[in-house]
Protein backbone atom coordinates (compact mmCIF):
# COMPACT_ATOMS: atom_id res chain seq x y z
CA UNK A 1 0.00 0.00 0.00
CA UNK A 2 1.60 3.30 -1.15
CA UNK A 3 2.36 5.72 2.08
CA UNK A 4 1.91 8.31 -0.26
CA UNK A 5 0.04 9.61 -3.40
CA UNK A 6 0.43 12.47 -5.71
CA UNK A 7 -2.09 14.38 -7.72
CA UNK A 8 -1.29 16.67 -11.12
CA UNK A 9 -2.66 19.98 -10.21
CA UNK A 10 -3.86 21.47 -13.35
CA UNK A 11 -3.37 24.41 -13.20
CA UNK A 12 -2.78 25.82 -16.60
CA UNK A 13 -4.54 29.62 -18.43
CA UNK A 14 -7.09 27.73 -20.61
CA UNK A 15 -8.33 25.60 -17.80
CA UNK A 16 -8.28 29.02 -15.66
CA UNK A 17 -10.30 30.35 -18.30
CA UNK A 18 -13.01 28.13 -18.25
CA UNK A 19 -13.93 27.49 -14.69
CA UNK A 20 -14.01 31.46 -14.46
CA UNK A 21 -16.16 31.67 -17.56
CA UNK A 22 -18.79 29.43 -16.03
CA UNK A 23 -18.77 31.19 -12.43
CA UNK A 24 -19.85 34.41 -14.46
CA UNK A 25 -22.22 32.51 -16.74
CA UNK A 26 -23.63 31.15 -13.55
CA UNK A 27 -23.90 34.46 -12.11
CA UNK A 28 -25.59 36.36 -14.79
CA UNK A 29 -27.67 33.49 -15.46
CA UNK A 30 -29.13 34.02 -11.81
CA UNK A 31 -29.62 37.83 -12.24
CA UNK A 32 -31.58 37.28 -15.60
CA UNK A 33 -33.91 35.36 -14.10
CA UNK A 34 -34.32 37.50 -10.72
CA UNK A 35 -34.64 40.41 -13.36
CA UNK A 36 -37.27 38.14 -15.16
CA UNK A 37 -39.42 37.34 -12.44
CA UNK A 38 -38.80 39.78 -9.80
CA UNK A 39 -41.95 41.75 -11.66
CA UNK A 40 -44.01 38.93 -11.30
CA UNK A 41 -43.29 37.79 -7.68
CA UNK A 42 -43.38 41.29 -6.48
CA UNK A 43 -46.95 42.21 -7.82
CA UNK A 44 -48.44 38.67 -6.77
CA UNK A 45 -47.19 39.66 -2.84
CA UNK A 46 -48.36 43.21 -3.11
CA UNK A 47 -51.59 42.50 -4.92
CA UNK A 48 -52.61 39.47 -2.01
CA UNK A 49 -51.27 42.03 0.85
CA UNK A 50 -52.39 45.35 -0.10
CA UNK A 51 -54.46 45.59 -3.17
CA UNK A 52 -57.24 43.66 -2.25
CA UNK A 53 -58.01 44.87 1.22
CA UNK A 54 -58.23 47.89 0.36
CA UNK A 55 -61.21 47.00 -2.45
CA UNK A 56 -63.89 49.42 -2.22
CA UNK A 57 -66.46 47.34 -4.32
CA UNK A 58 -64.84 43.96 -4.54
CA UNK A 59 -66.23 41.75 -7.57
CA UNK A 60 -68.40 38.36 -6.09
CA UNK A 61 -65.84 35.32 -5.36
CA UNK A 62 -68.10 33.09 -6.83
CA UNK A 63 -70.38 33.33 -10.01
CA UNK A 64 -69.78 35.52 -12.99
CA UNK A 65 -70.99 38.59 -13.83
CA UNK A 66 -74.18 38.89 -15.60
CA UNK A 67 -73.01 40.28 -18.85
CA UNK A 68 -70.63 37.32 -18.82
CA UNK A 69 -72.55 34.11 -17.89
CA UNK A 70 -72.02 32.70 -21.12
CA UNK A 71 -68.24 33.76 -21.31
CA UNK A 72 -66.93 29.85 -20.38
CA UNK A 73 -64.80 29.91 -23.51
CA UNK A 74 -62.80 33.17 -23.14
CA UNK A 75 -60.01 31.82 -21.87
CA UNK A 76 -60.59 27.70 -23.28
CA UNK A 77 -59.89 25.90 -20.22
CA UNK A 78 -58.16 28.70 -18.44
CA UNK A 79 -55.01 26.58 -18.40
CA UNK A 80 -51.80 29.06 -17.89
CA UNK A 81 -49.65 27.71 -20.31
CA UNK A 82 -52.10 27.46 -22.95
CA UNK A 83 -53.58 31.13 -22.53
CA UNK A 84 -49.89 32.87 -23.17
CA UNK A 85 -50.00 30.93 -26.60
CA UNK A 86 -52.67 32.40 -27.25
CA UNK A 87 -52.55 36.57 -29.09
CA UNK A 88 -53.82 38.64 -26.45
CA UNK A 89 -53.79 42.20 -28.77
CA UNK A 90 -57.04 41.03 -30.43
CA UNK A 91 -59.53 42.16 -27.98
CA UNK A 92 -62.10 39.75 -29.10
CA UNK A 93 -60.17 37.42 -27.72
CA UNK A 94 -60.64 38.54 -24.15
CA UNK A 95 -64.58 38.11 -24.52
CA UNK A 96 -65.01 35.84 -27.32
CA UNK A 97 -68.51 35.29 -26.61
CA UNK A 98 -69.80 38.85 -27.72
CA UNK A 99 -68.97 40.27 -31.13
CA UNK A 100 -68.52 44.07 -31.02
CA UNK A 101 -69.11 44.52 -35.01
CA UNK A 102 -73.11 46.17 -34.03
CA UNK A 103 -72.01 47.42 -30.79
CA UNK A 104 -70.44 50.61 -32.02
CA UNK A 105 -72.77 51.53 -34.61
CA UNK A 106 -75.02 53.56 -33.16
CA UNK A 107 -72.12 56.10 -32.09
CA UNK A 108 -71.04 59.32 -33.72
CA UNK A 109 -67.96 58.98 -32.24
CA UNK A 110 -65.46 56.39 -32.73
CA UNK A 111 -62.69 57.24 -31.19
CA UNK A 112 -61.27 59.96 -28.39
CA UNK A 113 -58.35 60.45 -26.04
CA UNK A 114 -57.40 59.78 -22.30
CA UNK A 115 -54.08 61.19 -20.01
CA UNK A 116 -53.17 59.39 -16.98
CA UNK A 117 -50.45 62.20 -15.47
CA UNK A 118 -49.13 59.91 -12.92
CA UNK A 119 -48.30 57.00 -15.60
CA UNK A 120 -46.89 60.10 -18.21
CA UNK A 121 -49.67 58.43 -20.29
CA UNK A 122 -50.82 61.65 -22.85
CA UNK A 123 -53.51 61.51 -25.12
CA UNK A 124 -53.62 57.86 -25.90
CA UNK A 125 -55.93 56.96 -28.42
CA UNK A 126 -59.02 54.60 -27.59
CA UNK A 127 -61.18 53.20 -30.34
CA UNK A 128 -64.43 52.58 -29.96
CA UNK A 129 -65.41 49.13 -30.31
CA UNK A 130 -62.07 48.51 -31.88
CA UNK A 131 -59.89 45.17 -32.12
CA UNK A 132 -56.10 45.59 -32.26
CA UNK A 133 -54.48 46.44 -28.56
CA UNK A 134 -51.26 47.03 -30.35
CA UNK A 135 -52.31 49.91 -32.04
CA UNK A 136 -54.56 51.41 -29.73
CA UNK A 137 -56.72 51.08 -26.37
CA UNK A 138 -60.17 49.41 -27.19
CA UNK A 139 -63.50 50.60 -25.45
CA UNK A 140 -64.74 47.52 -25.36
CA UNK A 141 -68.51 46.59 -25.83
CA UNK A 142 -69.83 50.60 -26.11
CA UNK A 143 -72.99 51.03 -24.31
CA UNK A 144 -72.54 54.87 -23.48
CA UNK A 145 -69.57 57.31 -23.67
CA UNK A 146 -67.29 59.05 -21.72
CA UNK A 147 -69.45 61.61 -19.93
CA UNK A 148 -72.30 59.59 -19.80
CA UNK A 149 -74.27 57.65 -17.16
CA UNK A 150 -73.05 54.33 -17.29
CA UNK A 151 -69.62 52.51 -17.50
CA UNK A 152 -66.83 52.30 -20.22
CA UNK A 153 -64.61 49.41 -20.12
CA UNK A 154 -61.17 50.46 -21.84
CA UNK A 155 -58.71 47.31 -22.57
CA UNK A 156 -55.09 48.53 -22.57
CA UNK A 157 -52.29 45.63 -22.97
CA UNK A 158 -49.08 45.66 -20.49
CA UNK A 159 -45.59 43.27 -20.13
CA UNK A 160 -42.77 43.42 -17.88
CA UNK A 161 -41.69 46.96 -17.07
CA UNK A 162 -38.13 45.97 -18.28
CA UNK A 163 -39.80 46.41 -21.68
CA UNK A 164 -42.06 49.21 -21.18
CA UNK A 165 -41.94 52.11 -23.93
CA UNK A 166 -44.96 54.71 -23.17
CA UNK A 167 -45.79 55.40 -26.66
CA UNK A 168 -46.35 51.66 -27.31
CA UNK A 169 -49.82 50.70 -26.67
CA UNK A 170 -48.56 46.63 -26.55
CA UNK A 171 -46.97 47.88 -23.36
CA UNK A 172 -49.38 50.92 -22.44
CA UNK A 173 -51.02 49.84 -19.29
CA UNK A 174 -47.67 47.99 -17.72
CA UNK A 175 -47.92 50.57 -14.97
CA UNK A 176 -51.30 50.21 -13.98
CA UNK A 177 -50.81 48.63 -10.70
CA UNK A 178 -49.54 51.60 -9.53
CA UNK A 179 -52.17 53.99 -9.20
CA UNK A 180 -54.00 54.75 -6.45
CA UNK A 181 -57.05 55.94 -4.90
CA UNK A 182 -57.45 59.88 -6.22
CA UNK A 183 -55.05 59.91 -9.69
CA UNK A 184 -56.93 61.34 -12.42
CA UNK A 185 -57.85 60.01 -15.27
CA UNK A 186 -58.39 62.82 -18.61
CA UNK A 187 -60.76 61.96 -21.32
CA UNK A 188 -60.78 64.15 -24.22
CA UNK A 189 -64.01 63.31 -26.78
CA UNK A 190 -64.08 66.21 -29.16
CA UNK A 191 -63.67 69.51 -27.87
CA UNK A 192 -64.87 68.30 -24.13
CA UNK A 193 -62.40 67.02 -21.70
CA UNK A 194 -63.62 65.03 -18.81
CA UNK A 195 -62.01 64.56 -15.37
CA UNK A 196 -61.90 61.01 -13.55
CA UNK A 197 -60.98 59.82 -10.07
CA UNK A 198 -59.52 56.63 -9.37
CA UNK A 199 -61.99 54.87 -6.43
CA UNK A 200 -61.17 51.29 -6.82
CA UNK A 201 -58.49 49.05 -7.96
CA UNK A 202 -58.74 44.80 -7.24
CA UNK A 203 -57.40 41.96 -8.94
CA UNK A 204 -59.85 39.13 -10.69
CA UNK A 205 -59.57 35.50 -12.61
CA UNK A 206 -60.42 36.07 -16.40
CA UNK A 207 -63.39 34.12 -15.71
CA UNK A 208 -64.57 36.25 -12.56
CA UNK A 209 -65.07 39.38 -14.27
CA UNK A 210 -67.96 41.30 -13.94
CA UNK A 211 -66.80 44.67 -15.02
CA UNK A 212 -68.58 45.02 -18.58
CA UNK A 213 -71.88 45.40 -16.36
CA UNK A 214 -73.83 48.94 -16.81
CA UNK A 215 -74.39 51.16 -13.50
CA UNK A 216 -76.27 54.28 -14.26
CA UNK A 217 -75.99 55.86 -11.09
CA UNK A 218 -73.43 57.95 -12.66
CA UNK A 219 -70.21 57.76 -15.43
CA UNK A 220 -67.23 55.47 -15.00
CA UNK A 221 -64.29 54.46 -16.73
CA UNK A 222 -62.74 51.54 -15.96
CA UNK A 223 -59.23 50.46 -16.95
CA UNK A 224 -58.69 46.58 -17.73
CA UNK A 225 -55.08 45.11 -18.39
CA UNK A 226 -53.74 41.48 -17.49
CA UNK A 227 -51.54 40.85 -14.83
CA UNK A 228 -49.13 39.61 -13.19
CA UNK A 229 -46.68 42.20 -15.54
CA UNK A 230 -45.66 40.10 -18.68
CA UNK A 231 -48.93 37.08 -18.41
CA UNK A 232 -52.04 36.62 -18.81
CA UNK A 233 -52.95 34.97 -15.74
CA UNK A 234 -55.32 37.39 -13.97
CA UNK A 235 -56.74 40.79 -14.97
CA UNK A 236 -56.57 44.08 -12.98
CA UNK A 237 -59.71 46.43 -12.66
CA UNK A 238 -59.19 50.08 -12.22
CA UNK A 239 -62.61 51.85 -11.49
CA UNK A 240 -62.88 55.60 -11.85
CA UNK A 241 -65.92 58.18 -11.27
CA UNK A 242 -66.28 61.22 -12.97
CA UNK A 243 -65.92 64.06 -11.10
CA UNK A 244 -66.11 67.08 -13.24
CA UNK A 245 -67.85 68.39 -15.76
CA UNK A 246 -67.01 70.18 -19.13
Amino acid sequence: MPLHVYLKKNNSLKRRVVNHFSYISLILGMLLLFWSFYPVISFELYSRLFMQSNTVSPVPATGNGSSLNSVGSTLGSYDVYSNNLRDFTQASLWFPSRGQKNDSSNFNIKDYYISIPKLNITRAHVVVGGEDLSKSLVHYLPKTMPGEYGNVAIFGHSTLPQLYNEKDYKTIFTYLPSLEKGDKIMVQVGDLQYEYEVTDMYVVSPEKISVLDQTYDASYITLITCVPPGTYWKRLVVRSKLVQLP
